[in-house]
């Protein structure tokens, strides 16, 4: 049998060697793939407008932000309602896609259009639905290395 293996760098050379150790061929053009579970889920579950709970895809989110309590999701689609607080969906949410820029806005790396310098170290950023939204000073290092500036 073949399989193509999908997994980390850290991973490949264990799960390679016990997987030809059972008799297990590896190769790039076999017709099954094996691959690491993500510890993230595609799926949030929120609230809509009408109260109703709902799943919504996480690759759909552009930014969350919150409102004290309150804590709206932004997606193309519209605007949806966390049950989760900040730092629960913080992480939830892949550290490689997602990244709190402030205390209340968490941004979607594939949602950035435009990144424009600001006065005492601050960025302002253009999402893809035209919001303008802050990287505050606390956050400052973190976008820079985030976005490999």
């Amino acid at each position: 049998m073949k399989i193509r293996i999908s997994v980390s760098e850290e991973k490949f050379d264990l799960v390679s060697k016990y997987l030809t150790g059972h008799g297990v061929e590896i190769s790039e053009d076999a017709e099954y793939v094996l691959s690491e579970a993500s510890r993230y889920p595609a799926f949030l579950t929120v609230r809509d407008d009408k109260k109703d709970r709902m799943r919504l895809a996480a690759a759909e989110v552009i930014y969350v932000e919150a409102f004290g309590k309150e804590i709206e999701i932004h997606a193309a689609q519209g605007t949806y309602y966390a049950l989760d607080r900040m730092y629960q969906l913080e992480s939830l949410l892949d550290p490689q896609e997602f990244l709190r820029i402030s205390k209340s806005v968490i941004i979607s790396r594939k949602h950035v259009k435009k990144i424009r310098a600001s006065l005492s170290m601050k960025y302002v950023l253009t999402l893809s639905d035209g919001t303008l939204v802050d990287v505050t000073r606390s956050y400052y290092n973190d976008f820079r290395k985030f976005f490999a500036i």
